[in-house]
């Protein structure tokens, strides 16, 4: 027999035996009671999430699934085919070059954290999400997003290096030290988003459990806790602020530096020449912090479902899209590393 059978049968009961006027305060405490009951079952034993995706337009369901599908297959094979041509030109074996194949494989695994799923989701009508398998999601969504956002400020450092102080570029980007700065990134964005997770953990979900979003996403899911966010708003927000912010100001503080070095150069082609190695760059990393930006840098008040998913797909489906075309249609020395990858496959 089931509980809310059971309650309504009490309620009949009594409502026999008391006088009228004790029926409404009675009424009142039973409702009170029933609900909290749910409230208690349902934060206890969440089952999972529905993910709405980025559209609840049957008709668009199969296109939309044959769109991400080519984004997908091209972010792999083009990140793939940078990784190989790094690895079998020793040309490209320099930190620069290093830091770009660790943010080619990064590049494919953030992607493959969020797009798979959503593409099962296309073609399916439950579109279901464990609790446990929401959190495993975006775990790794942040874990593989920070790392790429500390890769972008590791190359901007190599730039800096490079331009600024070309004379000691072989002592200060040794093996040791890039490196390191490999291992840095990926603890410090494992370490972020694993007290992320326990701290979204511990929030209760009653009401709703319909994510509208394509993903596991922070913001989508706060606004689901029927527990108090304001406190886990404010970690979240000061904690984001500290982990992206930082790289962030540290590719801001490189390019102000290169900017002012470039300018005493003397001859036009001198300057030209040192900014021609910034472009790729630049163009990457202004098309991923634009994004997240405008996605994470704000109360969760002014949260917009639709303008918020268009944002989060250009950071986590097109720029891992675009970034082997940025990286190798304007660099020469890239270009001989696809070509020589090309003949050693065609021998």
């Amino acid at each position: 027999m089931s509980y809310f059978y059971r309650l309504n049968l009490m309620k009949e009961a009594v409502l026999v035996k008391l006088p009228f006027t004790s029926h409404p305060l009675l009424l009142q405490t039973l409702s009170r009671k029933s609900k909290d009951m749910e409230i208690k079952n349902y934060s206890s034993n969440t089952s999972g999430f529905i993910l709405l995706g980025l559209s609840s337009n049957l008709q668009l369901q199969k296109p939309l699934f044959a769109i991400f599908l080519i984004m997908y297959l091209l972010t792999v094979v083009g990140n793939v085919l940078i990784i190989l041509a790094i690895y079998s030109d020793p040309r490209l074996h320099t930190p620069m070059y290093f830091f770009l194949s660790n943010l080619s494989f990064m590049d494919i695994c953030f992607t493959t954290v969020t797009v798979p799923k959503m593409l099962v989701n296309f073609l399916s009508e439950t579109k279901v999400i464990s609790y446990v398998g929401c959190l495993v999601q975006m775990y790794f969504f942040m874990a593989f997003g920070n790392t790429d956002s500390y890769l972008l400020a590791s190359m901007a450092i190599d730039r800096l290096v490079a331009i600024c102080i070309p004379l000691h570029y072989d002592v200060v980007m040794k093996p040791q030290h890039y490196l390191l700065m490999l291992m840095g990134s990926c603890s410090i964005s494992h370490l972020h988003s694993l007290f992320r997770v326990l701290l979204m953990s511990h929030l209760s979900f009653c009401a709703s459990h319909i994510i509208k979003h394509f993903f596991c996403d922070t913001q989508p899911v706060l606004k689901l806790s029927c527990s108090d966010t304001s406190s886990s708003q404010m970690v979240v927000m000061t904690e984001t602020l500290a982990v992206i912010v930082t790289p962030f100001l540290c590719i801001i503080f490189s390019y102000l530096r290169i900017i002012v070095t470039v300018l005493r150069i003397p001859s036009a082609a001198g300057k030209w020449k040192a900014f021609s190695t910034c472009g790729s760059h630049l163009t990457a990393v202004a098309l991923f912090y634009g994004s997240i930006i405008y996605v994470y840098f704000r109360p969760l008040s002014m949260y917009s479902v639709v303008r918020d998913r268009v944002a989060t797909v250009m950071y986590t489906v097109v720029t891992p899209m675009l970034n082997p075309f940025i990286y190798s249609l304007r660099n020469k020395d890239m270009k001989r590393g696809l070509k020589k990858l090309r003949d050693r496959i065609y021998r």
